[in-house]
C-alpha cells in the first residue's frame, strides 16, 4: 500500500501520522466523543452498521461502540501503526489499512462517518471522497470537520498544504441532490465539559 495519489496520503501514512496517534488518545477525548456522537446520531435512530473513513486508532469508534454496543463497526485507516491499534477496538477483520481513494467494496452501511479527515485531504480529491461517502451509505452520512463558508488553507504544525477549511457538507449536498440535511451542530474547543477541536458536524440522510 504505497501507490499514493497525493503528498497528503504519504504524509499521514508516514512518521507524522505515527506521531498523531499519541496526541489523540485518552479518556477525556473518549468522553467528549461519546457526548458528540450521542447528539450527532440521535436522529439516525437505532443504527446497526457504521464505517469510519480515517478511523485512526478508533477513538471515535470506541465512543460509538459504547452508545451502540450491537452495531457492526468497520474502519478505513491509511497509517499502518494506527490500523494495527484499531484492530484491538473492532477486530482485524473489520480494519482496512488503505487510502480512502483506493477502497473497492460493494458493502453499504447505515452510517458512513468521516471526522477530522477531509480537512487534511488535497482539495482535488474531495469529489472522489464525496462519491465514496455517498456510495457506501445506505441511510446516513455524518460529516464532522472544520467549517468555513469559503475554502481556505491554514498552516498545520509548520506544514503547508496539509490543512484546509471549507463547507464540506454544503458541497456534498450540492453534489447529491437526493440527500437532505437532518441535523447539525458545533463543539467548541473551550467547552468546559466536553471539548472538541472546534468541530462542526452535519448529519445527512440519503
Amino acid at each position: 500500500m504505497n501507490n499514493f495519489k497525493t503528498e497528503q496520503e504519504a504524509f499521514w501514512a508516514g512518521e507524522f501520522g505515527d506521531q498523531y496517534i499519541n496526541r489523540n488518545t485518552g479518556e477525556k477525548l473518549l468522553a467528549s466523543n461519546i457526548h458528540l456522537f450521542s447528539k450527532a446520531l440521535k436522529n439516525a435512530g437505532n443504527i446497526s452498521s457504521l464505517i469510519e473513513f480515517g478511523a485512526n486508532i478508533g477513538m471515535n469508534l470506541k465512543a460509538i461502540k459504547t452508545l451502540y454496543p450491537d452495531c457492526n463497526l468497520k474502519g478505513i485507516e491509511i497509517n499502518q501503526q494506527a490500523a494495527q491499534e484499531l484492530q484491538n477496538v473492532i477486530g482485524s477483520e473489520n480494519v482496512i489499512n488503505d487510502s480512502i481513494y483506493h477502497i473497492q467494496m460493494e458493502e453499504t452501511f447505515d452510517v458512513v462517518l468521516i471526522k477530522g479527515v477531509m480537512i487534511h485531504l488535497h482539495p482535488d480529491m474531495l469529489a472522489l471522497t464525496y462519491q465514496k461517502l455517498y456510495d457506501h451509505a445506505a441511510k446516513y452520512i455524518l460529516i464532522a470537520e472544520y467549517y468555513n463558508p469559503v475554502p481556505v488553507e491554514i498552516t498545520y504544525r509548520g506544514h503547508q498544504e496539509r490543512l484546509y477549511k471549507r463547507d464540506f457538507a454544503g458541497e456534498f449536498l450540492d453534489k447529491f441532490k437526493d440527500c437532505i440535511l437532518v441535523d447539525y451542530g458545533f463543539v467548541y474547543r473551550k467547552d468546559p465539559a466536553f471539548p472538541q477541536d472546534d468541530v462542526t458536524w452535519f448529519l445527512i440522510k440519503k
